[in-house]
């Protein structure tokens, strides 16, 4: 048995969900030494209305720990993360594997938990992620469901478990399908079907507990079912046996996980609801006897039901629908479960048993669940998982050839995916129209028509990046508004400063330009668009007006606008962009400038908002 170990397992189901072989194995190696970390599910599938009571639950595991992360028994640490619910989106991949593996790698260090053997329930790209991040010594993938046929949204986890099944050293299966299906991607698979705590069970077989006082109120004999209450389970096949047989009560003991209207409204079924797992013998002890009412699918084709062993365990006799596992099972162990295809052949199973209580086959049942008890199962997983850990150890030396080459191709591989992002990025900004796309939304242009003044926002280094060529550019625009006597002053707004100042530097060449220095306004305070609105509408509210054409840069008018409507509702304006300009020509293709100056807007735009300037 494995001792010593540090042990994460990612989980496909919660801690706190129905007690399975998950909490069952990994309790276990707890108990004999080890230190575990159980992840628990991060999901097959994004969530739906029915997963609201498990989210609520989620995120108060996730309150009670320390980011997510709490001590549930010594040596044993249960991690509730917080994800985005879409498993096969890859950005939201990427964001949930950061935030995990933040997580999780400083809990491991604080708690020197290094070099862990991973066994994971889940194959998911996320599990994936997780594994190849993490330093380990061993990889085991315990493959007990057929996920991609439990829901038409869990389709997708097919590559994904693919790719786990070749990278895990071993591989643990429930089912003679699974054992099938994983064998294709990995020559180290192991048939484990879930087991039962029997000593646990024996305990209360043997002991004296009185009927839990639910079941004292229902009619015997009672025909029981544990487990979740589940869209597997064969409503109709139930219906029926209720109503060919109402002498008996049909009890089901778990949570309701699907809709069972048609069920609820019979006298002679009843539903229980959730119990602690710990509490489960007593209720089958009372039992008279017990079913397993599935489906036959594509999806319980690959089930194993762990129920099963529980029942025999208390001596019970077992009626099941035909399962590929039940029907292997019975070829093991002498016919032991009685397996009947419709409602007929249940009730006569059922009557049979309920009449005479057969010693031997009670005896037969209990020594069945003692050879499938989970002391036996997790003994064997351990002794191959210290195999592979010895085998891998020894064989290090030998393999560092191997390992260097793998280092150059996953070296080799990073930089050409690296390289084809590079020129994909480039194509997509250089030999497209992709970034005139992202520059529309930033213009704005309109006729010029009267006005009582032409207002000017300095360039300073402007889109070109050259002092002042942007700055005479805007002013010679503005004069030639001014000379079609679409106004008669111009205001000159710029506190940027190259040696002159910009707002001077555009009233000189006004001036030079033939506009009367008595019609030119300057402002020269203003080192922002934020400034320049604000300065020049208190030069506008002190003279009266409340018309303006504004000259800025193309891409420029979108802030100011959003400045405008809040700090100038009152004005007309009409927007002018500078348009005879080299560095707005598209036909010279996209500069460099050209995409710093529109990533520059809207870096503007996000950061006024978030200053509440807009």
């Amino acid at each position: 048995m494995l001792k010593n170990t540090n042990i994460i397992c990612i989980s496909s189901i919660d801690w706190d969900f129905i007690w399975q072989g998950h909490q069952e194995i990994m309790s276990t190696f707890v108990k004999n030494g080890n230190r575990v970390i159980f992840i628990e599910n991060t999901g097959v599938r994004m969530p739906e209305m029915r997963d609201m009571s498990r989210i609520k639950s989620r995120i108060k595991n996730w309150i009670r720990g320390v980011k997510g992360i709490r001590k549930e028994m010594e040596n044993l640490y249960v991690f509730s993360p917080l994800v985005l619910p879409f498993p096969y989106f890859r950005p939201a991949r990427w964001l949930n594997r950061h935030m995990i593996l933040s997580v999780l790698k400083k809990w491991m260090k604080a708690a020197d938990f290094s070099d862990p053997v991973i066994m994971t329930f889940l194959p998911t790209p996320l599990s994936s992620d997780i594994i190849d991040n993490l330093t380990k010594k061993l990889v085991v993938y315990y493959c007990i469901d057929n996920f991609s046929a439990s829901s038409s949204a869990a389709k997708k986890i097919k590559k994904s478990e693919k790719i786990l099944l070749k990278k895990s050293d071993l591989v643990f299966v429930t089912s003679k399908e699974l054992y099938n299906y994983c064998s294709k991607y990995n020559d180290k698979v192991q048939s484990f079907p879930f087991a039962v705590n029997f000593d646990k069970f024996e305990k209360f077989r043997l002991g004296t507990d009185v009927a839990p006082a639910e079941l004292k109120n229902i009619k015997r004999p009672i025909i029981g079912y544990v487990g979740g209450v589940h869209k597997w389970i064969d409503q109709n096949l139930i219906k029926k046996m209720a109503e060919i047989c109402p002498e008996c009560s049909f009890v089901f003991v778990g949570p309701l996980q699907t809709d069972v209207s048609l069920l609820a409204v019979l006298k002679n079924v009843h539903f229980l609801g959730s119990k602690y797992h710990k509490d489960i013998p007593v209720y089958i002890k009372y039992f008279d006897a017990c079913i397993i009412p599935y489906l036959i699918t594509d999806y319980t084709k690959n089930v194993y039901p762990t129920k099963l062993n529980e029942y025999l365990a208390m001596g019970k006799a077992v009626i099941s629908t035909p399962l590929p596992e039940v029907l292997d099972f019975n070829r093991n162990y002498n016919d032991i479960v009685y397996v009947a295809n419709d409602a007929d052949n249940f009730i006569k199973h059922i009557r049979v048993n309920i009449a005479t209580i057969d010693e031997k086959n009670v005896k037969s049942r209990i020594e069945t669940a003692r050879s499938n008890s989970w002391d036996s199962r997790i003994s064997q997983m351990s002794g191959l998982m210290e195999n592979e850990i010895d085998r891998k150890i020894s064989n290090a030396d030998d393999r560092w050839k191997e390992n260097l080459i793998y280092l150059y191709k996953t070296a080799k591989r990073k930089i050409l995916k690296f390289s084809a992002i590079c020129i994909l990025f480039y194509a997509i900004i250089f030999k497209t129209s992709f970034v005139w796309f992202l520059a529309s939304p930033l213009k704005i242009s309109q006729s010029p028509q009267n006005a009582n003044a032409i207002v000017v926002f300095g360039g300073g280094v402007g889109e070109t990046g050259s002092p002042g060529k942007s700055t005479i550019e805007r002013a010679r625009y503005a004069v030639a508004l001014y000379k079609n006597g679409y106004a008669n002053y111009i205001v000159f707004s710029s506190g940027y400063t190259y040696k002159y100042n910009d707002a001077e530097n555009m009233k000189i060449f006004a001036v030079s330009m033939g506009v009367p220095e008595k019609n030119i306004i300057l402002e020269d305070k203003s080192s922002s668009a934020y400034e320049n609105v604000k300065f020049s509408k208190k030069i506008l509210d002190e003279k009266g007006w409340d018309s303006i054409l504004l000259v800025s840069s193309q891409y420029n008018m979108r802030r100011v606008s959003l400045l405008f409507r809040k700090y100038g509702s009152r004005l007309k304006i009409l927007y002018l962009p500078v348009i005879e300009n080299q560095f707005f020509d598209r036909t010279e293709g996209v500069q460099l400038e050209q995409i710093n100056a529109i990533f520059h807007e809207y870096a503007g735009i996000v950061y006024y908002w978030w200053k509440n300037y807009i």
